[in-house]
């Protein structure tokens, strides 16, 4: 009986739901988000996710940086200019 309903699992058409996240960028942004929050709460996760990225989603992880840098320099440049 198990068996059965592991195997009816397992054939699900994921079809539509990709479509979907294609379709609707607020809902890709949406899935994306819960599965971050889902990794973020595993440190092991985390850092093979992380890890993934970097290797094989490389123009996301530059973005990544690119955002960081930025960040980096806005923060930067309140601390030597006393705030001004």
């Amino acid at each position: 009986m198990k068996t059965e309903e592991l195997k009816q699992q397992n054939s699900i058409d994921f079809e539509p739901f990709y479509q979907a996240l294609e379709d609707e960028s607020t809902l890709l942004e949406e899935a994306f988000e819960t599965v971050l929050e889902m990794v973020s709460t595993d440190p092991k996760a985390a850092k093979k996710i992380a890890h993934l990225i970097k290797k094989d989603f490389h123009g996301l992880y530059k973005e990544v940086e690119a955002l960081q840098t930025i960040e980096k320099n806005k923060g930067s440049a309140h601390s030597c200019c006393g705030g001004n």
